[in-house]
């Protein structure tokens, strides 16, 4: 019994030890030029994180999605493209398309928070499980209200709603052929065929 004991102290003391930043932490090393926008990062749960590179695809579905959402919301949101969005004391991703309230100061003094995130969305290619599972549950943590995920693969769009103690209890799968409301602008239609890439010929 008392060799068990002593084996698992061993064990635990050999257990890596991880270091969580925080987003004061992250903004301290910006400020320090540690890190730059040349590094492809973003801060999620306490752990700086490299993003993925983009193929023209993921690029092409950016950019059609964002373009649409401007044009039908332009004067009612700010649409704002792959920049960092504040969550919490310990996350601070970069979106692929976040809508969110306009601000008079353009969020030129601090990023976009929950509170002012109306929609949230981002673009999966080869991504779609850290999309589900990882964002998901840092995005329903923190209370948005609505996220979506653009399935490259397979041209379909999860649609996240309710968020929940870290989960979101309402998820919708739809076809590019279907069309979707907006939960903040319930008058706002989007044909969603319109947010994925040309199909080749």
């Amino acid at each position: 019994m008392q060799a068990t004991v002593i084996e698992a102290e061993i064990e635990q003391e050999l257990e890596p030890q991880i270091h969580l930043w925080t987003v004061a932490d992250y903004h301290q090393m910006i400020e320090a030029g540690v890190l730059d926008e040349d590094d492809r990062v973003e801060l999620l749960e306490g752990k700086i994180v490299c993003m993925s590179p983009q193929r023209p695809f993921h690029a092409a579905s950016v950019q059609r999605s964002s373009r649409l959402l401007f044009k039908l919301l332009s004067d009612r949101a700010e649409i704002r493209i792959q920049l960092p969005v504040t969550l919490g004391n310990d996350s601070e991703p970069e979106p692929d398309i976040a809508v969110v309230r306009l601000d008079a100061n353009e969020y030129s003094f601090r990023h976009p928070e929950a509170p002012d995130i109306y929609l949230l969305i981002e673009v999966a290619d080869w991504t779609i499980s850290k999309d589900r599972k990882q964002k998901a549950r840092i995005y329903s943590k923190n209370q948005v209200l609505e996220y979506w995920i653009l399935d490259l693969q397979k041209r379909q769009v999860y649609i996240f709603r309710q968020p929940d103690e870290g989960t979101y209890r309402e998820e919708l799968i739809l076809n590019s052929t279907d069309t979707f409301n907006l939960q903040a602008f319930p008058d706002v239609a989007i044909a969603l065929d319109a947010l994925f890439p040309i199909k080749q010929n």
